[in-house]
């Protein structure tokens, strides 16, 4: 039996450097949870080790009697909750060299430290296979893990987990510091209006009147309009947006029912109504079942990108039920993010926060990855490689949960999948801002 005298995969350094090694190999667990090889299983993980000459080695796992599979690594799996299963296998030598290496003693972030560093020395490898089995699996809150690093109680591991995403960064020549980013005018150019809230839907007939409403109710000392691209509802959303627009000039409404696509996610629906013809100077953000906070939302937000030429604007928002009743943590206000090293940390974790909006000629050069998940990251990452980003940190907006959300109780398999292309969206940006600094 393995067992770990730490809780999750938050090791101090000094744990880590009080590791045992065994036939050239260490046995890291990364749970306070029962670990036992299946049969054969350590063999295997050994043999993984030897075959591939990795610096360590990780594999799926069986918990409460089912089959956990994790996700394979790649260059952009910078997370510091990357998924690594519940037990990993490193090779003593370059763990020792690893360690000797780091410039910083970690409470909370020894291993974040570590695997980083030891991927410096080679790729790890994954094992698609049940190598253990967890005895007694515990129950986490998806909705609580996936906001923890915005909880204050978290601060401090938080600020860890920076330090060394930021050393990692620096040491593969990816650190983007904030002389490298672009100067622009924002008050440059002619536009349609000054401001367009864009709303992609698809099938949200219960929602989708309260979410233009809340557009539409903005007061603002500028034009905006409201640009609501329709990908195909075909229970009753369309119909309702129709009447809606009959009574109001400012909302324009964009069918893709018949355009020669097979399919358009939200990522297309953003890169059709930032090239359209009534698109504004700013593109601003708002879900289909989502609300503004208050009339001066959009007016707040014009009001950064006048005040700081950005490029991008990302607000704060708060979770609540379907009838607006917060929910915890409540505010989600991303205050990880500072200006000199959001553009780092941002690789670190999994969202941005909202809402979101752009200055829609940098938005138009860039284009949105036509997915349903992950398209606001890669733009914001885009941006953030190059140009200021503003933030404004009190709540702009009530993001609703209910049972029809597209992230609501997703299934472990697609989560992996969510998470897989997060990190290939890292990847390739990793590869861009590589590229960046060679030609500094």
């Amino acid at each position: 039996m393995e067992k770990s005298s730490k809780k999750h995969s938050r090791l101090s350094t000094q744990a880590l450097k009080n590791l045992t090694a065994h036939d050239g190999y260490i046995l890291i667990n990364l749970t306070d949870e029962s670990t036992a090889f299946c049969y054969r299983g350590r063999e295997r993980m050994r043999q993984a080790l030897e075959m591939s000459e990795a610096p360590f080695v990780y594999s799926d796992y069986i918990e409460d009697g089912e089959l956990r599979r994790v996700n394979p690594w790649q260059e952009g799996s910078l997370r510091d909750d990357f998924d690594f299963g519940k037990m990993v296998m490193v090779r003593a030598s370059d763990m020792v060299k690893a360690l000797a290496e780091s410039m910083h003693e970690y409470d909370a972030a020894g291993w974040y430290d570590l695997w980083l560093r030891l991927t410096c020395i080679g790729a790890p490898t994954y094992c698609p296979e049940p190598l253990y089995y967890v005895e007694k699996g515990g129950n986490v809150n998806s909705e609580e893990a996936h906001f923890a690093y915005v909880d204050p109680r978290n601060r401090t591991s938080q600020l860890e987990m920076e330090r060394a995403a930021t050393d990692h960064l620096k040491r593969i020549g990816a650190y983007i510091s904030p002389s490298d980013r672009k100067s622009i005018d924002v008050s440059e150019g002619v536009f349609p209006v000054e401001a367009s809230v864009i709303i992609p839907v698809r099938n949200r007939r219960r929602t989708i009147a309260d979410a233009v409403n809340s557009a539409l109710g903005q007061i603002a000392d500028f034009p905006y309009n409201v640009i609501v691209v329709d990908n195909r509802s075909d229970d009753g959303t369309a119909e309702i947006l129709a009447d809606m627009a009959k009574s109001n000039s400012k909302l324009h409404v964009i069918g893709t029912v018949d355009m020669p696509y097979p399919s358009i996610g939200i990522g297309g629906c953003w890169n059709i109504a930032i090239n359209s013809e009534y698109c504004g100077r700013f593109a601003v953000q708002l879900d289909s079942d989502d609300l503004y906070s208050s009339p001066d939302t959009l007016q707040k937000i014009v009001g950064k990108f006048r005040a700081e030429n950005c490029a991008m604007v990302i607000g704060s928002y708060t979770l609540t039920d379907f009838g607006r009743n917060i929910l915890p943590p409540g505010l989600i206000d991303h205050a990880e993010w500072t200006d000199e090293n959001g553009a780092n940390n941002a690789l670190r974790i999994n969202g941005l926060g909202a809402p979101r909006a752009f200055y829609a000629p940098i938005a138009r050069s860039i284009g949105f990855p036509d997915v349903c998940y992950g398209e606001d990251y890669a733009m914001g990452l885009a941006i953030s490689r190059q140009y200021h980003i503003g933030r404004i940190y009190e709540s702009l907006y009530l993001c609703r949960r209910w049972e029809d959300n597209t992230d609501h109780a997703l299934s472990r398999d697609r989560i992996n999948r969510n998470n897989y292309y997060k990190d290939s969206i890292r990847t390739l940006e990793l590869k861009a801002r590589k590229k960046c600094q060679e030609k500094k």
